[in-house]
């Protein structure tokens, strides 16, 4: 029973140590890139009431989710997304303020996946949003934070996808899909199952270009030329107004000079019903799943009450840290602390030593010496700790200077030290 103690369940797992120093790095770099492009933090709650991430909202389906209920008799949920509840908090807080609006945050999503897809059911995300704009340039400056946001990790690879969530809806409304019909679309072209494509718009009466345009969407990636060839099988208004709007895009990234990072999918798609206009995507090797995803959701805001444009973005940490690990460019934390190692008859001389060197804004690990330790001992334990140097005191005037790396010993005056 014990030991079973010591698991966690499946698709939850510890972070410690020095992945859990290098994470905390990450995240504080990628903080930074946000707070330079002026978005400000809001926290939501962990858990909400079901009804901020029901079907209705175009989020994770009911049973992906961890449902719950409080003494009151209230369906609660382990949020599975972020974004409905920076809708409601943009709902309930701005809902006068007409000017942009631009929220960030770091927190975790927890989706209930089933076992065998291997993936992890609770998860970190760093992201950010911007309410109140329908701009393209407002698209262009998410795209382009989050282009910032992956260099800055250390990523020197990388490429971010770009598809437009109306042009689907164009042509699904043009062909008279149902509901049903679109979600089975849905999943045969995001597994560009081609077979399965071309057997379900063959079932249809719809006209021959719009049964291509079907059958190619899965093909339909690739650079800026590749809008130019979607726009040449279709008629549609609607469709041809989203590839346009890519088209205008691409020409504003060009001018943040992030052109070379970004490339099209025509054929992409989200599980997240609640997008409206441009949706994307980023991957880099090292890992299959994106490391990065977000889109424009116009509708969202409105139902909690304040009609408002949007577009958001998150950082997916937890594969941005697998890839960065399988590309080897996490660097390791650097020792930054020291400690000072004391004889119990020095403990006075020790505690007035660490307040000293805290007060300089040094980290200090103020460790009583045991008397059965061996100083090779301690310094193993330092370096175990991060620690890069030890500072030995066992007597009243002096003190012994040690460096962890290469062992080398100097003797120092405590007064000295203390000025």
């Amino acid at each position: 029973m014990k030991e079973k103690l010591l698991h966690t369940p499946e698709g939850v797992r510890d972070i410690y140590n020095s992945e859990c120093a290098m994470r905390l790095a990450l995240q504080n770099k990628l903080h930074h890139v946000l707070e330079h492009f002026c978005f400000r933090d809001i926290q939501t709650p962990s858990f909400e009431f079901f009804d901020i991430f029901s079907q209705e909202r175009g989020t994770v389906a009911s049973k992906d989710m961890y449902k719950f209920f409080d003494r009151d008799g209230n369906t609660l949920a382990l949020r599975p997304d972020i974004t409905p509840s920076i809708a409601r908090c943009a709902a309930k807080y701005y809902k006068d303020e007409t000017f942009p609006i631009r929220l960030c945050y770091i927190g975790n999503t927890f989706i209930n996946n089933t076992s065998y897809q291997g993936k992890l059911k609770e998860v970190t995300q760093l992201g950010a949003e911007l309410i109140n704009d329908d701009s393209i340039e407002a698209d262009a400056e998410m795209l382009a934070l989050t282009v910032e946001c992956l260099l800055q990790s250390g990523l020197k690879e990388f490429q971010v996808e770009i598809g437009d969530a109306d042009f689907f809806r164009a042509l699904t409304g043009e062909a008279g899909f149902d509901e049903e019909e679109i979600t089975t679309l849905r999943l045969l072209i995001e597994k560009k199952n081609l077979f399965g494509v071309e057997e379900m718009v063959m079932s249809k009466e719809i006209n021959k270009e719009l049964k291509e345009i079907f059958l190619k969407l899965p093909e339909l990636f690739g650079t800026l030329d590749i809008l130019s060839y979607a726009k040449s099988l279709t008629s549609n208004p609607r469709a041809v107004k989203a590839i346009e709007r890519l088209e205008k895009l691409y020409d504003i990234l060009t001018e943040y000079g992030y052109e070379n990072f970004v490339s099209f999918d025509l054929g992409m798609l989200s599980k997240y019903n609640y997008y409206t206009g441009i949706i994307f995507k980023a991957y880099t090797y090292g890992t299959g799943d994106a490391i990065a995803t977000g889109g424009r959701y116009d509708n969202l805001v409105g139902q909690f009450g304040k009609e408002a444009p949007a577009i958001g973005l998150a950082i997916v940490i937890d594969q941005l840290m697998l890839a960065l690990s399988r590309q080897k460019l996490l660097e390791e934390p650097e020792a930054q602390d020291t400690m000072i190692l004391y004889e119990g008859a020095y403990r006075k001389q020790a505690i007035a030593l660490a307040n000293h060197f805290r007060m300089t804004g040094m980290n200090i690990i103020l460790q009583k010496s045991n008397g059965n330790s061996g100083m090779e001992e301690y310094l193993a334990y330092g370096k175990r700790a991060n620690a890069g140097g030890v500072l030995y005191l066992d007597s009243d005037e002096e003190i012994k200077v040690i460096d962890i790396i290469n062992g080398n010993t100097q003797v120092a005056s405590i007064k000295d030290l203390l000025r």
